[in-house]
């Protein structure tokens, strides 16, 4: 969360499995990662009253979780701001959250052009609903940014020029240096990274499209 002193809330599970994905314990296994009960966690905040100006909730998809409503209003009710990491499959609750204003900042998740989402999210996606996620971001009074992981064989300059073209206008766009390192489908740990040269140019596509670009991991 840029600009702010802030604290990361992980929340497991995901309706996705993007074969890239650098969380797949969130996302596979989230039973058996630590948990520290909600209690905790606002006494947690409590304590750093004072200096602690917000909070990033991200996952993992968070928006899988019926009770997230209770947890944001518990953490509005001290104070901070909130963003929201979100992959837009929910579109409604995104929407529900938003009215309710129970956030300041979103980032949604492209995952690639439309005709290639379900390949590149590991599962069949109503890419409708994406798309109103995107709607409901454009048309709202809250901060909100895209961004993009540009994974080789997913993502190339034609990709970026087909995401721009649906996401024209957006106030901020944020490309992503795939990491091989860890990813959900073991097979992606082979593949090389774009190098920075072919990154920057891709942000470059990108720079006619929104307000402002970053290159992340590069």
């Amino acid at each position: 969360f840029p600009v702010y002193i802030s604290s990361t809330i992980f929340l497991g599970g995901c309706n996705f499995r993007c074969p890239f994905c650098q969380n797949p314990d969130l996302v596979l296994n989230p039973g058996e990662l630590p948990v520290m009960p909600q209690e905790l966690f606002i006494e947690f905040i409590d304590s750093r009253k004072g200096w602690l100006e917000a909070v990033c909730v991200t996952g993992g998809e968070p928006l899988i979780h019926k009770d997230l409503i209770q947890l944001l209003g518990l953490i509005k009710e001290k104070g901070l701001r909130i963003k929201l990491d979100t992959n837009g499959s929910f579109p409604e609750r995104l929407r529900e959250i938003i009215q309710k204003g129970l956030i300041d900042s979103a980032a949604m998740d492209i995952k690639a052009p439309l005709d290639k989402y379900s390949l590149a999210s590991g599962v069949d996606v109503n890419v409708e609903e994406i798309k109103k996620s995107i709607s409901i971001l454009k048309n709202s009074n809250i901060e909100y940014m895209f961004r993009t992981t540009v994974v080789p064989g997913l993502i190339d300059g034609k990709s970026i020029e087909e995401i721009g073209r649906m996401l024209e206008g957006g106030p901020l766009f944020q490309i992503q240096q795939f990491s091989p390192k860890i990813t959900l489908d073991e097979s992606y740990r082979t593949i090389e990274p774009y190098p920075k040269e072919e990154v920057q140019r891709l942000g470059r596509i990108a720079e006619k499209y929104f307000a402002k670009v970053n290159l992340e991991g590069i």
